[in-house]
């Protein structure tokens, strides 16, 4: 049986990271409350490095990304944050999806990654 790790999420029955079979998933939301899309994408995806890094492994290992945004209008400001975060070694680049949803109270955007680990 194969074992699976979580690391626990901010609310009750749910997880922010979970590991098990060679990868690795984590999802973070904004921890600060503004209405700024690329601040509050920085501060996910910031959140995202915490988590892949209790599960052993890094943002370089990144497979596939689905960002979840409130305003495609505004995708320009996430953009901007995202490259900066992936960095410029397209060896690096995961696979993404960008998804214009709503989302809970004042979160502009949701990240939900999958990793090698």
């Amino acid at each position: 049986m194969t074992t699976i790790r979580r690391i626990a999420g901010q609310s009750r029955g749910r997880s922010s990271g979970t590991a098990a079979g060679g990868f690795a998933w984590a999802v973070a939301t904004s921890e600060i409350d503004t209405d700024d899309l690329y601040q509050q994408t920085t501060s996910a995806l910031a959140k995202i490095d915490r988590i892949l890094a209790k599960m052993g492994t890094d943002r370089s290992r990144a497979v596939t990304v689905t960002v979840y945004i409130t305003d495609m209008t505004h995708k320009a400001e996430m953009d901007r944050a995202w490259c900066a975060w992936v960095g410029d070694n397209p060896a690096n680049w995961p696979q993404r999806a960008c998804v214009e949803t709503g989302l809970f109270g004042s979160d502009l955007v949701e990240v939900v990654l999958m990793a090698a680990l």
